[in-house]
This record gives C-alpha cells, structure tokens and sequence, in this order.
C-alpha cells in the first residue's frame, strides 16, 4: 500500500510524556472496550431480528446488554472526549496529572462493577429511571442494586475531580471572563483566547453542575434503599435526565473542542476565536441546563412553562454552537490543501454526523413531533447518528491522531481509506434503519416486536449487514492504528 510519510517521534518534557501516557492509555481503553459494546449492540439488532430467539431464549439478556451497551458507551464517550480535550488544552495550561491518573484509576473501578452486573443480569435499561433497579420482578439479583449505585457512585466521585481539576488549571491562568471570552464582547482580543479553553471552561461549569445533580439523584436512591420509603419518582427522573442529557452533550462538546484546536494542523489555518463563537458558546452554558426538559414532555405533570421552556433551550442549544462549528469546519476545508490523513477523515466526517444527528434530534425535541416519535425508534436513530458517525469516529479520529504524532509511523493511505469508507456505508446504513422504524412507528427498547409492527423485524435484519460493516471497518482501524499505538508507546518508554 501506499505510505504516507510524517515526522518521526519527537522527544518530550516530562509534563508532556505524563499527559501523552495518559492519552495512551485511554486510547487503548477505547480500543478495547468500543467493540466489545459495539458487540453488545450488534448482538440485540440481531435478537430483534428473531435470528437468535433459540439460541438465547431469555430475553433478560437483550435488556442487561441494552443497559452495559447504552452506560458504557455514554460513559466511554465522556471520558475518552474529556481526555481528548485535555491533550489540546495542555498547550495553555498546566493540569496534574496526578488527578487525572487517580480519576482514571477509579473509573475502571467502577467499569468493572458495571461489567458484573452485565453478568447478573442487571437490566433496568442504560436511563436507569427510578425506582426500577430496585424493581427486578425475578429478573436480577436485588443486591445488584447496590453494585449498581456504588459504581456510580465512583464513577461521580471520579469525573467530579476530573472538571475541578479541569476549572483550577483554567482558573490559574485566566480569570472567569477571560475563559469565557467576555472581553471580546467589549471588542477586545487581548488576552487572546484559545477556542479550546472556551470550550473546556463551558464544560467544566456545565459538567460540574451536571455531577453535583447526580449526587443529589444518587442520595435520592441512597433514601429509598436505606428506608425502603419512596421518594418522589418526578424529581428523581428530572435530576437523572438533567445529568444524563448533559453528560452525553459535554461529550460532543469536548471533541468539538480538540477539533478547534487539532484540525488546523492538518488545513494549516489558523481556528481562532471571534465574537460570534464566543456568543454561542456562553449561550450554550446557558441553555445546555434546560435542554433536558424535551425528555419529560410526556410527563405531563410538569408545569406547562417548563414543556415549553424545553423546546426553546433544545432548539437554542443547537444552533449556536453547531452553526458556528460548521461554519467554521468549512471554511477550514473550502479552497484548502487539507493534508487528509485518517484522522482529519474521520475528525471532518465525525462533524458532519454530529450535525446530521443533530437536526434530528432537534425534530424530536420538538413538541409535536416528540409526541408521536418519542417512544419510537427515531431516538435511538438520532443518538446513534451523532454518537456512531459523529463523536466516535472524532475519537477514533483523535486515537488516530494522538498515535502518529507521537510514533512518527507512516500512514497506509490505502487501508486509511477503506477503513472510513467501510465506517461511513455501514454507519449511515445502520442509522437509517432505525429512522425508518421510527417512521413506522416502531418502539424503541423491544426486544421482540409484536405482529403490529412486523417491520421491526425486517429492518433490524436489513441492518445487520451494515453493523457487520462497521465491525469490519473497526477491525481494519484497530490493526492499523493498534500498530501505531504500540510505536507511540515505545517511543515514550524511550524519551
């Protein structure tokens, strides 16, 4: 195959070396876990596709991979993004890694935890609503409960030191408004303000309010298990979704942040902040709080101003932050001579379907249209769209990157190229299958559809070749940049 040559492996201060192992080492995590829950997800396509009805005829198993495969991907994409954004961000400022090696430490912890609940078939379903993982029916041990809130527990604990850690380095270095970028809306530029360093202080702000409402869910569900009494089930689902929803939004927002600062290697223009970028950003710190209402519209004992105040910040959310990236991901590439590697692919086409995703999502977030969508497979078609062929491949576009950089290895263009071909037909082509069963009205989360809706079946079984390309296309990846991975290694064992 064709080779494409880069520089050969650079040598590293000691803080560089500290933060380049940490990126390594969440590379590999991501190597390692993306296609055991890829699995996870092509093993329950088939399931609603009735192909293994015999072959597994308890269908708990279809519910406790729905809940691994959905927890851990969420999870997996927050901290793999956050340790992306944190390899940008420190150019500007200076983090401990210390923290950020104990987080990590913790956060397998609580992996593992989540992984033996897989094994005893714990299956309230990755949103977790209350009170049903104390609600097994037979289905799960009721001791799988408290493995359950434990994990979260340390994972909460873990993440929470992550964004503290995140707000003190920014904190040494600028002040609140500088980070913020309040300064250009007076029309200054002085200091001027890396994208990156917007895009990390909106998401420690945001990710640290998010954590501090998981810790008042998780007292709730600590309340019921310890008195047996129940608490208010509305309040609980309003504070799950509120850290939920913004979880899985400060995911995108981190990649979005390492692309700010990342892809103009490969375009060699320069991504600078500007007024319009700083005003969308300080809108989405704003609005990301209440886009979450959009989960709760069938709650109808919500107060109305609440329902209404949902659609207004979800429609908010989006446009700002996602205009201007765009926007500004084109001029990146329009009349450019873009060095196209895999990683600028994958980072350029991860943006394209961050944004396809998004639009619907903004669809669903829309009262009328939630109405009749919500409960169909039209979520899991816009949440797979921005997360299959939007953030994961930014991350494995960052994977991708991180490894060249540091071993210097040539890229084989040719491989490169069938992995994203192969990514893209079998991603796009499993998406719209779920698309279509929303527009059929499908429900999501049935393991086995009724004869009312009998598409179901056909297009989970239509969708498993294209799963199948995906699972090639990551194969093909983990063998190109996996011999990357471990030149990079031996390139810092040697600095």
């Amino acid at each position: 195959m064709a080779e494409m040559t880069v520089g050969g492996a650079q040598e590293f201060t000691g803080e560089q070396t500290q933060m380049r192992s940490l990126a390594l080492v969440w590379s590999a995590l991501l190597m390692l876990l993306l296609p055991i829950l890829g699995l996870l997800g092509l093993f329950m396509r088939a399931y609603q596709s009735s192909m293994l009805l015999e072959v597994v005829p308890d269908v708990s198993w279809f519910y406790a991979s729905l809940t691994l495969h959905g927890l851990g991907l969420v999870g997996l994409s927050y901290t793999v993004s956050f340790i992306a954004m944190l390899y940008a961000l420190f150019r500007h400022v200076r983090l401990n890694t210390g923290v950020i090696w104990f987080s990590t430490a913790l956060t397998v912890v609580g992996v593992v935890l989540l992984v033996i609940n897989f094994l005893l078939r714990f299956a309230p379903g990755w949103y977790f609503l209350y009170p049903l993982p104390f609600i097994s029916a037979g289905g799960w041990p009721s001791y799988t409960a408290d493995i359950f809130l434990t994990a979260v527990a340390i994972l909460g604990v873990a993440w929470l030191l992550w964004e503290l850690e995140l707000l003190r380095a920014i904190a040494s270095r600028y002040s609140l408004s500088q980070a913020l970028g309040w300064h250009y809306l007076k029309g200054s530029t002085t200091p001027e303000l890396p994208p990156v360093v917007l895009v990390a202080t909106v998401c420690a702000i945001a990710g640290t309010v998010a954590l501090l409402a998981a810790v008042a869910m998780l007292i709730f569900f600590l309340v019921h298990r310890f008195t047996g009494s129940m608490v208010d089930p509305l309040v609980v689902k309003n504070l799950t979704f509120f850290f939920g929803h913004m979880l899985i939004n400060l995911a995108m927002y981190h990649a979005i942040g390492f692309i700010y600062s990342t892809f103009p290697t490969y375009s060699g223009h320069a991504w600078k902040a500007a007024l319009p970028m700083v005003i969308a950003w300080n809108c989405v710190l704003l609005l990301v709080m209440f886009a979450y209402f959009h989960h709760l519209y069938m709650d109808f004992a919500q107060p109305r101003w609440v329902q209404v105040a949902g659609q207004i910040a979800s429609y908010g959310t989006s446009i700002p932050a996602a205009v201007v990236t765009i926007l500004g991901m084109l001029a990146q590439v329009y009349q450019r001579p873009v060095r196209w590697t895999l990683a600028s692919s994958l980072l350029f086409l991860g943006t394209l379907g961050w944004a396809i995703g998004g639009v619907a999502a903004v669809l669903d977030s829309t009262v009328a249209v939630n109405f009749r969508f919500h409960n169909t497979l039209w979520v899991p078609a816009h949440f797979h769209t921005y997360l299959l062929v939007g953030l994961i491949l930014m991350m494995l576009g960052f994977v991708a990157h991180l490894t060249q950089e540091i071993s210097g290895v040539a890229e084989r263009v040719g491989l490169a190229r069938a992995i994203v071909a192969l990514l893209l037909i079998g991603g796009y082509g499993f998406v719209l299958m779920f698309y279509l069963g929303g527009a059929n009205s499908v429900p999501r989360r049935y393991a086995i559809y009724p004869s009312e809706v009998e598409i179901g079946t056909t297009l989970a079984t239509i969708a498993l070749p294209f799963v199948l390309l995906v699972v090639l296309g990551v194969l093909l990846y983990l063998i190109e940049v996996g011999r990357r991975w471990f030149a990079a290694y031996a390139a810092l064992r040697s600095s």
